[in-house]
């Protein structure tokens, strides 16, 4: 199945490639490094690789990148500081972990804000998402290429099956470093513990965490099926990890490569929300296959939306850009305020 998606577009990347490289000239090939906080497998390598394949296709070879998967350049926050600050070429990372440097995409992880991968590309594809791709230009000094749409954040723990936010009581739940999604725990009821992403598994492995949560195809791809036993299909955030750029390397490109490199990201976005479409359902049926039990969380999710929501949003209005950013999201795919 990957080879059928590799395959989509391969010809006219490769005939495209050789028409732009047949013009375009540098001084000697050049190298950079991309940094990935999952292992390769997922949906940020898929991103992560394809960008990297168009870019040398486009170049004719002579711009490559290499990638470094599960977190071997540093946490997720640390690749886009150091991108901010010019001393690493490209990172990948949750939407999270972007947020401590633009507050503004911060509205990307407001729960329940995004319900469907429909909804994820019109925002991220549309107006409200090249806004937040200027916002993190300005006040993050990275610049977005390309989102990869991960999928929504599944709840898994060790202990027991969660159908309702009571279930949680007594659990130790890692969350990213990120105030939303901490508040959203704890309109939950439960004090969550804040972690860095590279940290996770030996947590699990170790006992010290209960649960965290993740999409099913990062949970695949990090083997967490070694150390949890249940999975609840929650939707309280979908995912997003972007393809980020140093500013700084991206203003130093002739025209020509920054065309290539935003033709590059815009593709290699595409190619990720295909990878997500085609691999989901198997990898829900790889991790029961594994001995995990999967479950609905009860009411249709009601609760764990009545309670987020109403808890969650107000809050940070003010840092994602004012109430009336969250009402423009809503309009963008079709919802009315819920509250």
């Amino acid at each position: 199945m990957r080879s059928k998606i590799w395959l989509i577009g391969m010809v006219s990347v490769l005939a495209l490639g050789l028409v732009l490289a047949s013009s375009f000239t540098v001084l000697a090939q050049t190298e950079w490094k991309m940094a990935l906080g999952d292992a390769a497998g997922g949906t940020q390598w898929a991103l992560g690789e394809r960008f990297a394949k168009l870019v040398d296709a486009y170049t004719g070879g002579e711009i490559k990148l290499a990638l470094f998967p599960n977190g071997q350049l540093g946490s997720e926050q640390e690749t886009v500081q150091n991108c901010r600050l010019g001393t690493l070429d490209f990172s990948v990372a949750a939407i999270n972990n972007i947020t401590p440097f633009s507050p503004t995409v911060g509205l990307f992880t407001l729960p329940y804000l995004i319900l469907s991968v429909d909804e994820a590309v019109t925002l991220t594809q549309g107006p409200i998402g090249e806004e937040l791709v200027q916002n993190t230009i300005k006040s993050a000094g990275v610049r977005i290429l390309g989102w990869s749409y991960s999928g929504f954040r599944r709840l898994s723990n060790s202990k027991r099956p969660i159908t309702r936010p009571a279930d949680l009581k007594g659990l130790t739940i890692r969350v990213p470093k990120n105030a939303i999604m901490i508040a959203c725990y704890q309109a939950w009821g439960v004090s969550p513990t804040p972690m860095a992403w590279d940290e996770v598994f030996t947590a699990l492995q170790q006992k010290v965490l209960d649960g965290q949560d993740t999409p099913l195809i990062t949970q695949y791809v990090m083997k967490f099926y070694e150390v949890q036993k249940y999975i609840t299909k929650i939707r309280y955030v979908f995912l997003l990890e972007p393809l980020v750029i140093s500013e700084q390397l991206f203003q130093r490109q002739s025209p020509e490569v920054q065309q290539i490199l935003l033709r590059a990201g815009r593709e290699a976005q595409e190619y990720c929300r295909q990878f997500l479409i085609l691999y989901e359902d198997s990898i829900e049926k790889e991790l029961t296959g594994k001995g995990l039990k999967i479950l609905d969380p009860a009411d249709g999710e009601k609760e764990w939306i009545d309670k987020a929501t109403k808890a969650v949003w107000p809050k940070f209005y003010k840092s994602i850009g004012g109430k009336a950013k969250v009402e423009a999201a809503l309009k963008a795919i079709g919802r009315k305020f819920p509250f």
